[in-house]
């Protein structure tokens, strides 16, 4: 088949989620669309995938959405297109075998129920009877969701790319991608054997081929190949299609039925990476001889598990590569090195189950301008370009695979490929006996160890553990004396220019191009008026800007100013790592710094947004009176070469004021108490500002106007907001909130918490959630206050209060001291 000279979008890939993306372009109307499969349909990755087609066991709603999304698709595409998809709904169960995993599946099974999902709990003797060949004598209980199941991988994407063609695309077998055409920062097309395609739009769907595909682009794509296994015996007697999926993470398995035997396939603790080197460009319908001996092991527990599997025959004991991300979540989004290249890959086994929804957000995304769904797990700027080198991807992914089946445990932290990246003081709170974990391959200083105790964590659990108290010690001395905290891990910006500050002031929802020396919080939005970013920009001149913003958006938040800055005289500058962040927090923060400086910090010369150099040793240092805790507070900027200086200046005249070291668990029960936002975390792309509560920083009156005014001015003029973001406390000072607790108002759940600690200071466990009543309806402190409230914290329901206001502090009256 000849290949057309142009294309309005070329796909690139023949798997499931290449053909998904194609089959919801073209459902969108867009039929130029051309998708290039190097040689047959499915030959990467999904032949040989498991077909699990399960929603139950993610605390996303993206995720769970999409895996819902997902298994309605399949449920209709036999009809519209007359090609089965093998779709069985066969039922699905997760088993726990000890009280962690129970714990953690009560807490996702709340969610996924508020999601939509007919979760059930069962016990051991209905295990039995569901799955009669499974040893059930040890578990404590089952999770089983009737309507799913499984369905047939090879079918399912040739039944999207008919669906496809059905629609006016395009599918061409037997044609490589061997270049990409790019004018400037911008793709036109690609190239092949047989010739160029213009296009305005490309995408990247090669699964485990995607990162070498985008090194042609130059584009950053980190993923890593890896052995995964799965066994198939010979026919069992009593084995029927109608057979449930049992999935049994502590035994590293999961088991279905495959020709009246049995499938019992493998999520090994530590996995092996296969060609870190480059992925065989000709690898087709290809396997991977099994290593026998290094399975072993885990294939003996998981047959356990399900006896009769280690009794008769086995049939097929098979390895073939998948292609794991070093956070386990998916690679999706336009990169921002290069415009209009998206890429769609690293789906970490879950391809299949998650493959439509991929596809249908993928197609949304290019045709809207922007996804509909909080993309900000799975964005492809999350990930650093140091993560595709060999070394990191070779030890990081050894752990990946690994962490498919282990126990979620709040704050659990990947523990390979770690000290990346290190803060200018990092030795020093070695010293100070920090626990670290990983923040965007930073080492943060979690929390710290009392003198003469060693930092480490006993147990993860989710209850209380052992470094509970030293966590308890640090919030207070924040709220009571004096803390240090080195945030060096923020992503740091200079901004210099004659139109900088225009450049800044249109992208910033706030009005950040006022008098200098002055730091302002702000947002930055998209055209539909939801944000993109939550940072500070400081005004040190009138060519000269500080830009800072969280660690998971340093490469988000860098693309957005280098495009949106195009045709001005303003230049970003990445200057993370060249400066220290140590932030000096808490009442006794203003008499720490007044003794190590030559410079007036009273509140008369240095009041609240000052922002301004000063003299702290043999050092300059750009100190900012703000807070993300709700006290008095500063935060200092400091030359990398002098930060331990100035730490050392800090600690030796701190003595004098009790100055303690805190970490982030200490960060986040703080700014969790005073109910400050975390983008990525609590606030996301879906959200307006205004539901995010961030009306107070938007300067709507600005001359000029600023990206995504006209759609926060139409939301406001829409009348009263009925959904917005709400702070949630517990009334008993028992449970822990992490993340996904169902809240409901009078019994009825109208929300979830999005993020979640322990506020020390307010008596229990504080979050903020997203709550949501019918359109038209106010959702203000009057009907918060007019309700009974309640949480599920697992199995538990616990009565909370819920405020739009900060429960603590809500005159500001602290950070003004």
């Amino acid at each position: 088949m000849a290949i057309p000279q142009r294309a309005r979008v070329v796909v690139i890939g023949g798997g499931v989620i290449g053909t998904s993306v194609a089959y919801h372009l073209a459902a969108l109307g867009w039929t130029d669309i051309v998708l290039l499969e190097r040689d047959k349909l499915t030959s990467g990755t999904t032949w040989h995938a498991a077909g699990l087609m399960v929603t139950f066991g993610s605390l996303s709603e993206t995720s769970t959405e999409m895996r819902k999304y997902t298994r309605d698709l399949y449920a209709r595409l036999e009809a519209e297109t007359g090609q089965a998809t093998g779709l069985k709904q066969v039922g699905f169960i997760e088993v726990a075998a000890d009280a962690d995993r129970l714990e953690e599946y009560r807490r996702v099974s709340a969610f996924n129920r508020y999601c939509g999902i007919d979760v059930q709990e069962i016990g051991p003797g209905e295990i039995k009877e569901l799955f009669p060949l499974a040893r059930t004598d040890d578990l404590l209980a089952g999770f089983y969701v009737a309507d799913d199941g499984r369905a047939n991988p090879v079918d399912v994407t040739m039944a999207l790319a008919k669906g496809a063609r059905l629609r006016g695309a395009t599918v061409i077998e037997g044609v490589p991608v061997t270049g990409i055409l790019r004018k400037g920062k911008t793709v036109t097309g690609v190239r092949t054997p047989q010739g160029d395609i213009e296009a305005e739009y490309v995408v990247n769907c090669a699964g485990m081929w995607a990162r070498q595909l985008g090194e042609q682009a130059g584009v950053s794509v980190p993923l890593q190949a890896a052995e995964h296994y799965y066994l198939i015996t010979e026919p069992i007697d009593g084995v029927s299609g109608d057979l449930p999926v049992l999935e049994d993470p502590s035994s590293y398995g999961y088991y279905r039925e495959e020709g009246a035997g049995l499938m019992v396939g493998l999520f090994e603790a530590e996995c092996a990476p296969w060609h870190v080197d480059r992925v065989p460009e000709a690898f087709s319908f290809g396997t991977i001889p099994p290593d026998w001996d290094r399975m072993a092991p885990y294939l003996e527990k998981a047959m356990a598990r399900v006896p009769i599997t280690g009794e008769v025959g086995v049939r097929t004991f098979f390895c073939g590569p998948e292609s794991f991300t070093p956070d386990l979540s998916p690679v999706v989004g336009e990169a921002p090195e290069l415009r209009n290249y998206f890429v769609a890959a690293g789906l970490n086994s879950i391809g299949i189950l998650t493959g439509g929804g991929i596809g249908r957000a993928m197609a949304q995304w290019i045709v809207d301008g922007r996804p509909d769904v909080d993309v900000t797990a799975m964005n492809i700027d999350r990930l650093e370009r140091y993560q595709s080198t060999p070394d990191y991807r070779a030890t990081r992914t050894v752990e990946s695979l690994g962490k498919v089946y282990a126990t979620h445990f709040p704050g659990l932290s990947m523990k390979t490929a770690r000290g990346a990246k290190l803060s200018p003081v990092h030795s020093r709170l070695v010293a100070e006996r920090a626990y670290f974990r990983d923040v965007s391959g930073w080492e943060g200083a979690d929390w710290y160890a009392p003198q003469g105790t060693e930092p480490r964590v006993e147990k993860l659990s989710w209850g209380r553990q052992n470094w509970f108290p030293y966590w308890e010690a640090e919030h207070h001395a924040a709220r009571e004396g004096v803390i240090l905290t080195d945030m060096s891990f923020m992503s740091k910006y200079l901004v210099r220019g004659d139109e900088a500050g225009a450049a800044l002031d249109h992208l910033s929802a706030g009005a950040v191009n006022g008098e200098p020396e002055r730091i302002t919080y702000t947002q930055w939005l998209n055209e539909g008026g939801t944000l993109e970013a939550d940072l500070t920009v400081t005004k040190l001149a009138d060519d000269a800007f500080w830009v800072v913003a969280s660690d998971t958006v340093h490469r988000h938040a860098l693309s957005m100013m280098e495009r949106g800055f195009a045709g001005r005289h303003a230049f970003v500058t990445d200057v993370t790592g060249g400066y220290a962040q140590l932030n000096i927090q808490g009442p006794r923060s203003r008499a720490l710094l007044q003794s190590v400086t030559s410079a007036d910090l009273s509140d008369e010369a240095f009041p609240f947004r000052t922002a301004r150099e000063i003299d702290l040793g043999f050092a300059r240092v750009l100190c900012v009176r703000i807070t993300y805790l709700g006290e008095l507070g500063y935060e200092l900027y400091i030359p990398a070469e002098q930060a331990v200086h100035v730490y050392d200046r800090l600690t030796a005249a701190g003595a004098g004021f009790g100055l303690r070291h805190a970490g982030l668990k200490a960060l986040s029960s703080l700014r969790m108490e005073k109910g400050y936002r975390d983008y990525g975390h609590d606030i996301d792309n879906t959200d307006s500002v205004l539901e995010a509560g961030l009306g107070f920083a938007v300067a709507l009156d600005k001359p000029g106007g600023f990206v995504g005014r006209d759609a926060v001015l139409a939301r406001k003029a829409a009348g009263p907001l009925h959904r917005r973001l709400v702070q949630v406390l517990l009334t008993d000072p028992d449970p822990l909130l992490f993340h996904g607790e169902v809240v409901r108002r009078d019994g009825v759940p109208v929300g979830y918490v999005r993020a979640a600690s322990y506020g020390f200071t307010l008596g229990g466990a504080v979050g903020l959630a997203m709550l949501e009543r019918p359109a038209g309806e106010a959702l203000d402190q009057k009907w918060l206050d007019s309700g009974e409230w309640t949480v599920e914290v697992a199995d538990r329901i616990v009565s909370a209060r819920c405020s739009l206001r900060p429960m603590y502090d809500p005159q500001n009256a602290r950070i003004r001291m």
